[in-house]
């Protein structure tokens, strides 16, 4: 079977003439995994079939909406499967896609259709597409469905040619008048054909040893750096490729390990963030300086010491890790050199969308330090005035759209990037700036921000830099603008050092300390310098002073104005009336505990920092907040205060044991403490093999018990049940001055309610996004889960109100709610009668299946979920 994919595919690649012939390859994978797509809680898979099928179905979609060859369907939507079915369908009607990023504005969107005049609009889950008019609209999900209507009806691609135009990508949403790139079918397999070639060379050893080849890609697939990775190359080696919406680096680290994830795809901020979060680990052990010492000694290290010698990274991240690929902006020589030394590959490419992402990248096996590689076969490439590096090619645009095509090479079809590079003898390409950043002070001599941004970066106290040029009373000059870790530290003495680091001419004479954690940034992490400078000009207007030499300004915290956007969209309010440093989450601001879990994973997105969840408190208030964010981070947990997640008991030899103790031993005795009457077991008969949610009142310590005994067979098989958290956790780890024998015992119960349940922790106060992501990953192994939507046992047999992260867990999970209510045990319990109680006396009693919207308010839920077991 392999053997014959592989002639195939090596037929395949003498005859592609559009991209078209991908969709053919997909079909022949059929049942293989391409995609995964972490969505709420669930991990959702599609198959290179899949794929194929609801490509055909959208392209005939398309014919029936009236969309014909040449039209433009705009899609603005974040990373997903659908995302690339429409893409293909697109490509397969004939249509050409403008790929929109999900973040932006609907001023942005409304101007782009405008200049495209397209005839479709495709939108995503939080795109703001509502207040857009004139232009007919497709929901991104509705993809699924699409694809059951039209399964009869196969469509064959139209005749397209490779000059015809694919796509068109717009690569600024802040310039008056928008810039779209077009990209026809030969401009991207001209790219794609040498690699492709290359990847031929290692396919059988690829198979052999690592396939199927698992990447994690972070770029968004409306940047052509993104397409690539995404969709385009993994799949000329029939790789897995896996979506997380989240760029919390504990999040990435988790999803990499835990699906054996080979190759990272992300900007070169991302590898920033991940450095920073292997070196917080290292110092919350006080292991630092040891950390740091041994990076040094691995310079004259071979790559097999470097992963023993750093082993405790390699089985964080995962055995089968072995290599990031960065693009979209310029990596920072330090981290490259800091992940090779730690024995992982980094493989940088340079290009930009309008050279369809590639003019050279490194080969993944013959690294140039520092290069971005060297030219793709068929890419002309030349040094011209000044460094700038010039390219020729079929891999180049055909123009900018502007109601038609606008040409963006000179005469001779050379395409001026605009970046200053210099070039080896060995052909290695080494980027060194943008042109029009670069600074040439009044004495005639250049200076690159990259050259001085990477001097500032290697100071402990610079969380990020950003060099722009100025006029100063001489000429033009270097601002540093700077982003400090600690509010405390001095930024004179911090330039002082940078300094020394280099030049006579390129030396910082003028700093400005910018006073919020982040720079602005385009969708691809790239920093908006323009941005910076038209703000300290404004800022210098109005009387503000910058750093001059020693002088400056020192502003701590986050922007207000970003702060309050985020908390607002998370606010019940309407608007956030009053907001300021003293603003209280709970109670001026009106965030629950599950509103602030929200607001937590918001702030640790955007800002890409860990922070404690037990930090934000109802009395937390929005200085806190911005202290916090200031910080960066807190220490790595210690183990002791880690909430257990034992994955071992969803494990082979586990699970056969516990099905034996549960007919043996579990069953026999439930029936014996309290013969059951059940109600509405039929109920559940419509979900088959499906895992469900169930969600019941909570009265002794044996309710799991009863429920198990009152599910049918099929269902108790496949059970884990959620409970207490805090005392799963003391059971686990015992408190510093508990006995042997306490231990022992705290160690006896949890094993044995684990085996014997498959119980994991549910938090209390905090820790709920690592128990909700743990229940997501124990439905997507086939287990139904059982939690106590009341969070604790009553005291007085009434209904006590549901928690709000009963309504979350259920709106994520994406399954089949079940409400379930015992009664009778509660009387029970008061009498201390405890065997052999008479069968009409205790019930379980199962309601109706119910499924909720995808967008549906987790408040509104809990609220509904409270009253379908109040009603049972």
């Amino acid at each position: 079977m392999s053997a014959r994919l592989a002639s195939e595919a090596r037929a395949q690649r003498v005859m592609r003439q559009t991209i078209n012939s991908f969709i053919e390859d997909f079909e022949r994978r059929g049942a293989e995994t391409m995609f995964g797509h972490w969505r709420g809680l669930r991990l959702v898979r599609w198959s290179y079939g899949r794929v194929a099928e609801a490509a055909r179905a959208f392209a005939r979609e398309l014919e029936a909406r009236g969309v014909a060859r040449g039209e433009r369907v705009l899609l603005w939507a974040g990373n997903s499967p659908e995302w690339v079915a429409v893409f293909f369908g697109c490509a397969l009607r004939g249509a050409i896609v403008v790929p929109l990023d999900v973040e932006s504005t609907t001023d942005f969107v409304e101007r782009v259709r405008e200049q495209t005049g397209a005839k479709l609009l495709v939108v995503g889950v939080g795109t703001r597409s509502e207040s857009l008019r004139g232009i007919e609209t497709l929901r991104l999900e509705e993809v699924g469905a699409i694809a059951e209507r039209h399964r009869t009806a196969r469509y064959e691609a139209e005749a397209v040619a490779g000059d015809d135009i694919v796509e068109i990508i717009y690569t600024s949403g802040t310039t008056a008048e928008p810039r779209g790139v077009c990209l026809t079918h030969r401009n991207l397999l001209t790219n794609l054909a040498p690699l492709e070639e290359e990847i031929g060379k290692y396919a059988f050893w690829e198979r052999l040893t690592v396939h199927p080849l698992r990447f994690l890609n972070l770029v968004p697939l409306s940047h052509i750096f993104g397409q690539f990775m995404g969709m385009l190359v993994p799949q000329l080696l029939g790789g897995e490729v896996y979506f997380l919406d989240s760029l919390n680096p504990s999040e990435i680290v988790s999803a990499v390990r835990r699906r054996r994830i080979s190759v990272v795809a992300a900007v070169p901020r991302l590898l920033d963030t991940l450095r920073e979060h292997v070196e917080r680990g290292y110092a919350s052990r006080g292991r630092a300086e040891w950390f740091e010492r041994r990076r040094e000694e691995a310079r004259s290290w071979n790559f097999v010491r470097r992963m023993w010698e750093f082993r405790e990274v390699h089985r964080k991240l995962g055995w089968k890790f072995w290599a990031f690929v960065s693009g979209g902006a310029t990596l920072n020589a330090e981290t490259e050199t800091f992940w090779r030394r730690l024995g992982f590959a980094v493989l940088q490419g340079y290009g930009m969308t309008e050279t369809a992402s590639l003019i050279s990248v490194n080969h993944p096996f013959k690294v140039g330090r520092g290069s971005v590689g060297k030219s793709l076969p068929g890419h002309e490439i030349k040094l011209g005035e000044g460094g700038e590096i010039l390219v020729r090619g079929a891999n180049v645009s055909v123009g900018y759209w502007k109601g038609g095509l606008e040409p963006l090479t000179d005469a001779e079809g050379w395409l001026h990037t605009g970046d200053i590079g210099e070039m080896d003898e060995a052909g290695n390409i080494y980027f060194k700036g943008r042109e029009k950043e670069t600074i040439v002070t009044s004495a005639g001599l250049n200076i690159h921000p990259e050259d001085l941004e990477a001097a500032l970066n290697r100071q402990p106290e610079i969380r990020a830099s950003a060099v722009v040029g100025v006029e100063g009373a001489h000429g033009s000059e270097p601002l540093a603008v700077l982003i400090m870790r600690d509010a405390e530290a001095d930024p004179v003495q911090v330039v002082e050092r940078a300094n020394q680091l280099l030049a006579r001419h390129q030396q910082i004479l003028r700093w400005h300390v910018w006073p919020e954690n982040d720079f602005p940034r385009t969708p691809t992490q790239k920093i908006r310098k323009r941005d910076i400078v038209e703000r300290i000009r404004a800022e210098a207007n109005g009387g503000k002073r910058k750093g001059e030499k020693g002088k400056g300004q020192m502003t701590e915290g986050v922007s207000a104005s970003e702060l309050e956007r985020i908390v607002s969209s998370l606010s019940p309010r309407s608007s956030v009336v009053s907001f300021d440093s003293k603003s209280k989450l709970a109670t001026d601001l009106k965030l629950d505990s599950l509103g602030r879990v929200e607001l937590l994973s918001a702030l640790e997105d955007r800002y890409q920092v860990e922070i404690d969840e037990a930090s934000f408190t109802a009395a937390t208030t929005v200085g806190d907040i911005e202290r916090i964010i200031q910080e960066g981070t807190r220490a790595e947990e210690t183990e002791p205060s880690r909430y257990p997640y034992p994955e071992w008991a969803q494990k082979f030899p586990v699970t056969w044991l516990r099905l034996a103790l549960l007919y043996l031993v579990t069953l026999p005795i439930t029936f014996a403490l309290c013969r059951v009457r059940v109600r509405g077991r039929d109920k559940l008969k419509g979900l088959g093999r499906e895992p469900a949610l169930f969600v019941s009142n909570h009265i002794t310590f044996v309710d799991h018990a009863l429920i198990l005994s009152a599910l049918p067979g099929a269902l108790r098989r496949r059970f884990a049940v959620a409970m207490e958290g805090e005392r799963l956790r003391r059971w686990r780890y015992s408190p510093d001055g508990a006995g042997l024998f306490v231990r022992l015992r705290r160690l006896a119960q949890y094993y044995l309610v684990i085996t014997f349940f498959n119980t994991f922790p549910l938090p209390q106060k905090s820790g709920f996004r690592r128990s909700f992501a743990y229940a997501g990953e124990t439905v997507d192994r086939g287990y139904s889960v059982l939690v106590f939507g009341e969070g604790t046992r009553t005291e007085d047999g009434s209904l006590n109100p549901f928690m709000g992260g009963t309504g979350l867990l259920a709106s994520r999970l994406r399954v089949p709610v079940v409400p379930v209510r015992i009664d009778g045990l509660f009387e029970l319990k008061l009498r201390g009668q405890r065997f052999f109680a008479p069968p009409r006396r205790v019930s379980v009693s199962f309601g109706e299946p119910v499924r909720f919207a995808q967008d549906e308010d987790p408040a509104h839920i809990t609220k509904e979920l409270e009253r379908r077991v109040a009603s049972l």
